[in-house]
């Protein structure tokens, strides 16, 4: 499966399979499992039991969906990630199976809502059921693994949403306020991102997560789909959607991130960033400046002249171009109007910011309006003309009131099921072997 498929499949954490991944001796179907995962119990959650079959199992469904290659070094670390997403969906359908026999009512999902779950993944892996359950069989992956995973994850959202969801109310001052602060914010340096980060406290200590996301950082420049690794090693709710984290301004993160941020370059991924309680790694998808920051768009017409040329041949040139400015009605009139007279190269330069313009161009375009074209311009390299196709300004455009309305609203939900998580952990009795 291409990274661009990967982008566009569903957000539980094993919707997409990377086909083809090399599971390694370990893993490959019909060996044994790794040393200390014979057969046995891994884990006893209330009573109830999570086998290291079951744990072996979820560890090559963690390969296959994550693009990560195994290794000695780093089998530790899908161990836990597939021990504790044992742990959280036991506890998850535990707690739906006691909301239902109390309330007398269905919530965990059925085996027929399961199979059409299953079905939509197999069509985004371009294949039918039988196909998808082949190629999961392939890597020794048994589909009960991926079934169970998706009915608890299925039933959680909804149990979530539907218990929670009708009872959340976003307030007008808490709308204005962020759009006060996004407003206020608009100023400054704005970067698209995706995020993982490792919880120092969930993999064992900060040494364990810096370690493992060097392993990370390693894997996704072999080849390992960005997206495919956040959905199942970052402990941050942007998982669920690839990492995505989406446009932020520069104070919104914690500063060692927001220092790196300052040095990154668009298609860049950082190194491990170490903060309070774990380890971020950062992929920037873009960037652009703030608000304040004034743009323009410009055109140029230019006859190649170099430094030492005579006086009389750089005022032929500039009586060229300033006959051919007299004819230029604007942008789109460029290129055309430059064909017609011998020696004028015309171009496109794009979109910049006023202030990254040489002082010449800079001081050549600052008072011309949207179409119009500046008087020649004598540069080390010839003579030119600027045409200005448009001005604006960076950053973001205007945030709709609908918008701030259900970002806050998926905050808030994201922050009760965490929450609901951690109690129920708290509450549990739960023994790991």
């Amino acid at each position: 499966m291409t990274r661009a498929a990967m982008k566009g499949c569903r957000t539980l954490a094993a919707a997409c399979l990377v086909l083809g991944v090399v599971a390694g001796p370990a893993f490959s179907q019909g060996r044994p499992a790794p040393a200390g995962l014979s057969e046995g119990v891994a884990a006893v959650i209330n009573d109830e039991v999570i086998s290291t079959f079951d744990l072996a199992q979820r560890m090559r469904l963690l390969i296959a969906t994550s693009g990560v290659q195994p290794t000695e070094q780093n089998l530790p670390q899908f161990q836990r990630e597939a021990l504790s997403g044992l742990v959280d969906e036991r506890l998850q359908i535990q707690e739906l199976r006691r909301v239902e026999k109390e309330q007398k009512i269905e919530i965990v999902p059925t085996d027929a809502e399961v199979d059409e779950q299953l079905t939509e993944m197999a069509r985004e892996n371009n294949a039918n059921l039988q196909q998808f359950t082949n190629a999961l069989a392939a890597q020794g992956i048994g589909i009960a693994t991926l079934r169970e995973q998706v009915r608890a994850q299925t039933g959680w959202q909804r149990w979530v949403r539907g218990r929670y969801g009708s009872r959340l109310r976003v307030g007008d001052d808490q709308v204005k306020a962020e759009m006060e602060r996004i407003s206020a914010a608009a100023t400054r340096p704005q970067y698209q991102i995706a995020e993982v980060f490792i919880d120092a406290a969930r993999v064992g200590g900060m040494e364990v997560a810096v370690n493992g996301a060097t392993q990370l950082v390693a894997q996704i420049q072999q080849g390992a789909p960005f997206p495919a690794v956040a959905r199942q090693f970052s402990a941050s709710p942007t998982a669920a959607t690839g990492g995505d984290v989406g446009w932020i301004t520069a104070g919104e993160m914690p500063s060692e991130v927001d220092a790196a941020l300052e040095q990154m370059r668009p298609g860049q991924l950082s190194q491990p960033i170490a903060v309070r309680d774990g380890v971020y790694i950062v992929y920037m998808r873009d960037r652009r400046a703030g608000a304040s920051t004034q743009t323009v768009s410009l055109k140029q017409a230019a006859i190649a002249l170099p430094q030492t040329a005579p006086e009389a041949d750089v005022r032929a040139a500039a009586g060229r171009l300033g006959e051919l400015r007299s004819r230029i009605s604007g942008c789109e009139a460029v290129e055309t109007e430059a064909n017609r007279v011998q020696g004028v190269v015309a171009g496109d330069l794009g979109e910049a910011e006023l202030k990254d313009l040489s002082p010449a161009f800079r001081s050549a375009v600052e008072g011309l309006s949207t179409g119009q074209t500046s008087e020649p311009i004598r540069t080390n390299v010839g003579l030119h003309i600027l045409t200005v196709c448009g001005r604006g300004s960076g950053g973001a455009g205007d945030v709709s009131r609908e918008q701030v309305e259900g970002r806050i609203y998926g905050q808030q939900l994201s922050m009760i099921a965490r929450r609901y998580m951690r109690d129920l952990r708290t509450a549990a009795t739960i023994e790991t072997r």
